[in-house]
């Protein structure tokens, strides 16, 4: 096996192992919190919002690792971030 070929094939191994990674967080179903919902956070990795409204209740979203290290994405509502000038 020549140089080339194995740079070819290191590259392709390479490549497939980011694919199934990506694939995996792809995978991921959104669950909606309701009161008593059982949390099982071990991190967090991000939390975002609608960026609707200024003040008020807004959609926002969880994303997290769990005890067993999979990334979980909790949806629910919130009070948005205000900011006053005053």
């Amino acid at each position: 096996m020549n140089t080339n070929t194995l740079y070819a094939a290191c590259l392709f191994a390479a490549l497939n192992i980011c694919t199934f990674s990506a694939r995996a967080e792809a995978d991921v179903t959104p669950q909606t919190y309701t009161y008593g919902t059982h949390l099982d956070i071990q991190k967090v990795l991000a939390m975002t919002q609608d960026a609707g409204a200024s003040c008020g209740i807004v959609d926002a979203q969880l994303t997290y690792l769990n005890s067993q290290g999979k990334t979980e994405t909790l949806n629910y509502r919130k009070f948005a971030d205000c900011h006053s000038d005053n």
